[in-house]
């Protein structure tokens, strides 16, 4: 099917200015000033977005698709993702991954989930393991995880945290190689994505595994990095070097503000900008609280919405629409190593596109070329929805 949309204020991230979109399949076909001789051919679906923004469809790096969970208990497992939640949150890709239950939540049903998603109509990627060191994988070996298993792009592992194994810099290093090799041979990301606790080790496992092998800064990325003052400067330090960071939007309407605010502040410091900074959801993963000693007093669990209000937060502080759009988009995409398909508005790349109005108000979503919200009605959903 061939869509045409009219009228659009481009945001690609970069403004483009008024253009017109022509998609064929689940791809971007042309861009243009005026596209026409399409109307009213029978084949030809065409919406006018009169002046509303098109920017690219969200990229959520760090999303719990299977449920998170189960620091109380059994009966504190989170449910599982939903299609339309993405939707409606603007999201069209993901990255899922396990947390602190890597017992009860399998990479088995990580990979299932993983590849239900994208039946329906997102693009999902996954990571391997789940906190634990060594690695628990699904062929034996992290590497082979990556190159033979289609979703897989990387490995996660939990840092400086009560609940980890507490890796070194050697540690690290082991994986970061796995990884690294894994994703020269799959053409994949070749990721370690690292849980950051707030314990006293912070990003210094990391720092030294840099400093002693000659693994690139980019085939890391720490996340949770807000969680405080500390870890937020041994961000802006790996930044600088070169590195990538994750930021985690919030798990409720007051926390989302806060981590808004530091977020902004971080992207004032010298030498930190979005090209190497992405935000990420935590979605259907557990927030539990800890008391001074160890005690878990509460818990809940993230949702993806705080994504595009922290989008919405940081342009009424004054970021350009553009920069903050990177957070979720083009820097992502990077990232993955899919530049150029996902994270933009460019001929040739994914037809992910996302349609906002005056107020920044999420009103339609193009998922791969496909309707999945039409003024603010979801269009697509999850085949037990």
């Amino acid at each position: 099917m061939i869509k045409l949309l009219k009228n659009a204020q481009v945001y690609a991230p970069e403004f483009l200015g008024k253009k017109d979109i022509l998609i064929v399949g689940d791809k971007v076909c042309r861009i243009a000033d005026k596209i026409e001789g399409y109307e009213g051919l029978q084949e030809v679906e065409v919406f006018d977005l009169a002046g509303k923004k098109l920017v690219p469809g969200y990229i959520d790096m760090h999303v719990h698709i299977t449920g998170g969970g189960g620091e109380q208990g059994p009966a504190s497992r989170v449910p599982e993702s939903q299609l339309s939640v993405f939707f409606r949150c603007g999201i069209t890709t993901c990255v899922g991954l396990l947390g602190t239950d890597g017992i009860t939540r399998s990479l088995e049903n990580l990979v299932a989930k993983a590849r239900a998603l994208t039946e329906e109509g997102m693009t999902v990627y996954t990571l391997t393991n789940y906190y634990a060191y060594p690695p628990t994988t699904l062929t034996g070996s992290v590497e082979k995880d990556i190159v033979m298993v289609t979703p897989m792009i990387g490995v996660k592992v939990a840092v400086s945290d009560h609940r980890s194994s507490n890796p070194g810099a050697d540690e690290l290093i082991a994986l970061g190689v796995q990884a690294r090799r894994a994703g020269l041979m799959s053409n994949t990301a070749g990721l370690v994505t690292m849980h950051m606790g707030s314990g006293k080790g912070r990003l210094n496992p990391l720092f030294e595994a840099l400093a002693k092998s000659d693994i690139p800064a980019k085939n890391f990325l720490p996340t949770h990095m807000l969680r405080c003052p500390e870890l937020i400067e041994d961000g802006a330090k790996l930044v600088r070097m070169g590195g990538y960071m994750d930021c985690t939007a919030g798990a409720d309407d007051k926390e989302v503000v806060t981590n808004a605010e530091l977020l902004y502040n971080l992207l004032q410091q010298e030498g930190v900008d979005t090209t190497h900074v992405t935000l990420s959801s935590d979605a259907f993963g557990s927030q539990p609280r800890f008391d001074d000693k160890g005690e878990c007093i509460g818990l809940t669990y993230a949702s993806p919405k705080y994504l595009h209000q922290t989008i919405k937060l940081l342009v009424k502080m004054g970021l350009p629409l553009e920069e903050a759009l990177r957070l979720l988009t083009a820097t992502p995409a990077k990232v993955l190593g899919k530049e150029g398909v996902k994270g933009c508005v460019a001929e040739n790349a994914d037809a992910d596109l996302l349609v906002l109005d005056e107020n920044l108000e999420i009103t339609s979503l193009f998922a791969k070329g496909q309707v999945a919200l039409l003024d603010g009605e979801v269009k697509m959903k999850g085949r037990f929805e």
